[in-house]
C-alpha cells in the first residue's frame, strides 16, 4: 500500500509525498507554484472521473482520444467547504452519430459514477479521524510496528 504525507517546508507551504516517488508543492493561494488543498481535492475528482471514464471513451474513440476535464466550485467560506462541484469532460465526438454520442453519455456517467473512488465519497461523505502524536512517540510505534512486519 502506497505511503502518504505532507511535511512542512515554510510558512503555510508543505510538500505531499508518496512513498513512490511522488511529489506535490501546497501552499495557500498566496504562494505561487503551489496547490492549494482544495485545488487538489477539485484535481483529485478530475483525475478520477477522467481515468474512470477512460476505458469506455477509448473503446469508442480510440487510445489516441484527447480529452480535459475541467472542475470548479467556489468554496463557501462561512462553513469552510464547498457545497458544489461542476466537472465538465471536455473530449471531440464529432465522429459520432448522434445516438452514439447520447448512448457515450450513459456509458461514461455510469462508470464515473461506479468505479470513481474519489467522487462517490464526495457525494456519500466519509467519517474522518485525526490524532495528534507525538513525534518521539511515533518513532517508537513505528520502530515497533517495522519490527511485527
Amino acid at each position: 500500500m502506497t505511503e502518504l504525507w505532507v511535511e512542512r517546508t515554510g510558512v503555510r507551504r508543505y510538500t505531499g509525498r508518496s512513498s513512490r516517488g511522488a511529489e506535490v508543492l501546497i501552499g495557500s493561494e498566496d504562494v505561487e507554484g503551489v496547490f492549494t488543498p482544495g485545488e487538489l481535492l477539485k484535481i483529485a475528482l478530475a483525475a478520477c472521473s477522467g481515468m474512470a471514464s477512460d476505458s469506455p471513451l477509448r473503446t469508442r474513440l480510440g487510445d489516441d482520444y484527447q480529452t480535459t476535464i475541467r472542475v470548479s466550485g467556489p468554496a463557501d467560506r462561512e462553513q469552510e467547504r464547498y457545497p458544489h462541484l461542476e466537472e465538465t469532460l471536455v473530449v471531440d465526438l464529432s465522429g459520432l452519430s448522434d445516438a452514439e454520442v447520447a448512448k457515450l453519455r450513459v456509458v461514461v456517467e455510469r462508470s464515473i459514477d461506479k468505479v470513481c473512488t474519489v467522487g462517490r465519497t464526495l457525494k456519500s461523505g466519509t467519517e474522518v479521524s485525526f490524532k495528534i502524536a507525538h513525534e518521539s512517540l511515533a518513532r517508537v510505534e513505528a520502530a515497533s510496528d517495522e519490527r511485527r512486519a
